[in-house]
């Protein structure tokens, strides 16, 4: 008999969803939980805004999360890794005076659930987020989840531009793509003891048109070049 699919709500993380946020990260970390509560409540202290849980409305089931802080990007590598970004993943750097980039930290969904709108639910929601505060972007690492059965034969790099030329499929980046991100760079060592992506992530922004000038939209690296396209719902 086939699963009941409920509809999705988005809505801002709450202190009464952490237990349902633990329980995703067993469903997409087994054996690991990278969001302790001492990490959650850190995040809703210094913007809560930016933290995000889809539900499915006809059980309250936690079945996605984002979580997210404002960076001025500035001060920051384009190289740099996740642990800087987010202030080893306590948020405390948090800057809403300076920064004009959403920088998006963590996007889970429950397995099995891909395809149902959970995803989808919550880059909008960002992307929302973005507009509603004036902010210039959104910027991200998109850890490489396939590279992994291909690192015998390529860098991450010819990995990235084989994705992007649509020769191979990323269950993150590709995703993101259809989103209207664009790849600016290509960074090793992104994050650690990660078997799937071996450590490489692709750099990704999408760029709020809104508030965006012609040099807004510059600093590319030209072989990952792809036109923008408008992103999907």
């Amino acid at each position: 008999m086939p699963a009941v699919v409920h509809p999705i709500m988005v809505r801002t993380t709450r202190r009464e969803d952490f237990p349902g946020i633990f329980h995703l990260c067993q469903q997409v970390y087994p054996g690991f939980i990278p969001w302790t509560e001492e990490y959650l409540a850190s995040h809703l202290r210094v913007f809560p805004e930016g933290q995000m849980v889809a539900l499915e409305e006809g059980t309250g089931r936690v079945v996605g999360m984002a979580a997210s802080l404002i960076v001025s990007w500035d001060d920051y590598d384009l190289q740099a890794k996740w642990g800087h970004f987010t202030d080893d993943g306590m948020f405390t750097n948090h800057d809403s005076v300076h920064g004009r980039t959403l920088y998006g930290a963590e996007v889970m969904v429950w397995p099995g659930l891909q395809n149902r709108g959970v995803g989808s639910g919550l880059y909008r929601a960002r992307r929302e987020l973005v507009e509603r505060l004036k902010l210039l972007r959104i910027r991200a690492g998109a850890r490489l989840r396939g590279y992994h059965r291909h690192a015998a034969q390529m860098t991450a790099e010819d990995y990235v531009l084989r994705v992007l030329r649509k020769e191979l499929r990323d269950p993150t980046l590709s995703f993101q793509l259809r989103r209207g991100f664009r790849v600016l760079a290509v960074v090793s060592g992104y994050l650690t003891h990660d078997p799937e992506s071996l450590g490489h992530a692709a750099v990704i922004e999408w760029i709020n048109r809104k508030v965006a000038r012609p040099e807004d939209y510059a600093g590319q690296d030209p072989r990952f070049a792809i036109p923008l396209s408008r992103p999907a719902v």
